[in-house]
């Protein structure tokens, strides 16, 4: 419906763009990068920041940008995450029956990353995301990825990414030996104004548009509501773009978005 109306390739504003078509701000470089840097370093680190913020496009980002043939991507999103399912979760990306003890499922796992390593010269790349979720259990199972003959080398990178409050989790006391390991902790904020009209410039751009859409005026109005978060203005800049099709309008003012606005906050 947008995409026709407008005369435009395809829809802005969706989680379907490509990576390489992504906006980039000086945050969400500075984002990727310390994730590569925890990469190539074979070390651990943390990712926060609000939700919507850009983590997992980040993340999405940084896998495309991995060389098959030197990592073994592993992505694990499970609030619920026990330490035997973790293991288990993890094998399975290996294809291999994880066994069912979990001392056993561990072991297994170390044998693998380590045989990874240094008889196929591939680092594994574990992706924990929602890690402010996590159970202390599950944490302290963390800080064995963190311990196991890694004093001298290791044979992997993990990333914990989740909301702030994982920051807040990690400064208690118990968990003080995996933030000693820890090389590199980030915290993704949200656009700043100027950025976020950027970012809604660019998605237009990147859709087809020849031609600003959503005047100065709206684009501000979009910012100040969502306060930079790019999930939050990709909502807005949606709901305003169906008003503007319903209306048959081809320019969206500040009027636009106030009145689709005034509908968010009656849901």
């Amino acid at each position: 419906m947008i995409r026709s109306f407008f005369g435009w390739d395809r829809t802005p504003f969706t989680r379907e763009i490509e990576t390489r078509h992504l906006h980039r701000s000086q945050r969400f470089e500075e984002c990727v990068a310390r994730l590569q840097y925890m990469v190539m370093t074979r070390s651990i680190g943390c990712v926060t920041g609000e939700i919507g913020c850009g983590k997992s496009t980040a993340i999405r980002c940084l896998k495309d940008q991995l060389d098959a043939n030197k990592y073994r991507f592993m992505y694990v999103s499970d609030a619920n995450l026990k330490p035997r399912d973790f293991y288990r979760e993890l094998l399975h990306h290996f294809g291999l029956p994880p066994k069912f003890l979990r001392s056993e499922a561990k072991r297994q796992f170390q044998h693998l990353v380590w045989d990874l390593y240094e008889n196929q010269q591939k680092v594994a790349v574990i992706v924990v995301d929602e890690a402010h979720l996590l159970s202390g259990d599950m944490l302290q199972e963390i800080r064995f990825l963190t311990n196991f003959q890694m004093d001298s080398v290791s044979p992997l990178a993990l990333l914990l990414i989740g909301q702030p409050e994982l920051q807040a989790t990690l400064q208690l006391r118990v968990f003080k030996p995996i933030t000693q390991r820890m090389n590199v902790r980030f915290h993704l904020e949200g656009l700043s104004l100027q950025e976020s009209r950027d970012y809604i410039s660019h998605q237009l751009e990147v859709a087809g548009s020849t031609h600003p859409v959503f005047t100065t005026e709206a684009m501000d109005a979009i910012y100040a509501h969502t306060r930079g978060i790019s999930r939050e203005i990709n909502n807005v800049c949606t709901a305003a773009l169906l008003d503007a099709v319903l209306r048959k309008d081809k320019l969206i003012d500040a009027i636009h978005v106030t009145r689709v606005l005034s509908e968010f906050k009656e849901q």
